[in-house]
């Protein structure tokens, strides 16, 4: 019998514990990865960026190192020069020596031609053929049949050869040394132009306020460097008024010792007669005495050379240059000294070796102040304790304190 009761329905119940199950694999799946990400190697740390103090020192290192770089370049660019000048008159003489040589070669083939002619060769024929025209010679029998003007045509002919010969290998030595200087020139000129780089890749990656931060230090060291000048202006202008001084003083004990002093005596006696004798005496006396500080000659030629130094103020500082329209710091002082009819070397190390050493409290102008423990930069003193100089690359000629570098010494030239 069918069954009338309805049927019952099967009710499915979802299971609340399916989304903890997911979330629980995510989180495995995250703590592998911390755990995978804890066993790997850490990050490297990054370099720390210099200060911008750290990077003044070094562009100030590096424009000094260029500097000394340029002196180098200087001393292989003289030396090249004055190499090129040697061999091209060692080649001249070479030539000269080959064109007598051929000449001498020609009047002995004309004998040997001449023989020749004559029907048969000659010792004089035999003579060309030979290496050593004298060892040939040297046989007595065959000097006994040449004539005196053969033989002085021989010995002629023998002695341009060997002066050839010492010529030639004179101007390969020479060509041998220009070749080395001419690499030491061009390793100069690299050293030079890396430097120079390098201190402009560092300066290029500061940022605003970085560069904002080393201007104000350079203001900062300009000042020290202007205050130092300062003082010595000072006491330069109180010495030059205790110099004066003393100079009024002697010309007035000069004009009190010219005026001398005078003495005299008389006695008188009378009588009834009225006749008075008489006698007087007087004597003066009078010295005088001058100095001189034997710097007039020294002072005219300070005068040119300051009027020069002047006159390039404002000109690029460009390395290796010496005029007319860019300078580097020797090329400058070369050129001022030479308007006042004096030579210098081309490099700071030669000129530094040149005239009187001078201390720093006894500068007169147009005297030389070398820097730096290697004497790699120097300026002309304009007195006051300021210099006029061509200063590194990017700046130009331009009146300096003495004590914005470190001084190494200073040069009288003359």
């Amino acid at each position: 019998m069918a069954s009338h009761r309805k049927p019952r329905t099967r009710v499915t119940r979802v299971r609340t514990t399916a989304p903890a199950l997911g979330i629980t694999t995510a989180a495995i799946a995250s703590v592998g990865l911390l755990a995978q990400s804890a066993g790997a190697a850490p990050a490297a740390p990054t370099a720390p960026q210099p200060t911008v103090e750290e990077v003044q020192k070094k562009v100030d290192a590096l424009y000094r190192q260029a500097g000394t770089a340029t002196q180098q370049y200087n001393l292989a660019k003289e030396a090249t020069d004055q190499q090129r000048k040697s061999v091209d008159g060692l080649l001249d003489a070479v030539a000269d020596r080959t064109g007598k040589l051929n000449e001498a070669r020609r009047k002995l083939g004309n004998y040997a031609a001449a023989q020749y002619r004559s029907g048969a060769v000659t010792p004089t024929a035999a003579l060309l053929l030979a290496d050593s025209p004298q060892a040939y010679f040297d046989q007595n029998r065959l000097m006994d049949r040449m004539t005196e003007r053969q033989r002085m045509d021989v010995t002629d002919f023998e002695k341009q050869q060997t002066e050839a010969a010492k010529k030639r290998a004179e101007a390969t030595r020479s060509l041998e040394s220009l070749t080395e200087s001419q690499a030491t020139l061009k390793s100069s000129k690299q050293d030079v132009q890396r430097k120079l780089a390098e201190a402009r890749d560092l300066l290029s990656r500061l940022s605003a306020r970085e560069k904002a931060r080393l201007a104000e230090l350079e203001k900062k060291r300009e000042a020290e460097a202007r205050r130092k000048a300062e003082a010595k202006a000072k006491a330069e202008a109180e010495a030059e008024a205790r110099a004066e001084a003393e100079a009024e003083r002697r010309r007035e004990q000069a004009q009190a010792d010219e005026s001398g002093t005078e003495a005299g005596t008389g006695t008188g006696s009378g009588a009834d007669t009225g006749t008075t004798p008489g006698t007087g005496t007087g004597t003066g006396t009078g010295t005088g005495t001058g100095t001189g500080t034997g710097t007039d000659a020294y002072a005219a030629k300070a005068e040119k050379v300051l009027a020069f130094a002047r006159a390039q103020i404002g000109k690029p500082y460009v390395w290796g240059a010496a005029g007319p329209s860019s300078f580097d710091c020797s090329g400058l002082t070369q050129g001022a000294w030479k308007a006042a009819g004096v030579d210098l070397p081309r490099t700071t190390w030669d000129q530094v070796n040149v005239g009187t050493r001078v201390a720093t409290d006894n500068l007169k102008p147009g005297d030389l102040v070398f820097f730096y423990d290697d004497i790699s930069h120097v300026g002309i003193y304009i007195g006051g304790g300021k210099m006029i100089h061509a200063p590194k690359p990017g700046a130009y000629v331009r009146e300096e304190s003495i004590y914005y570098m470190p001084i190494y010494g200073s040069v009288r030239p003359a």
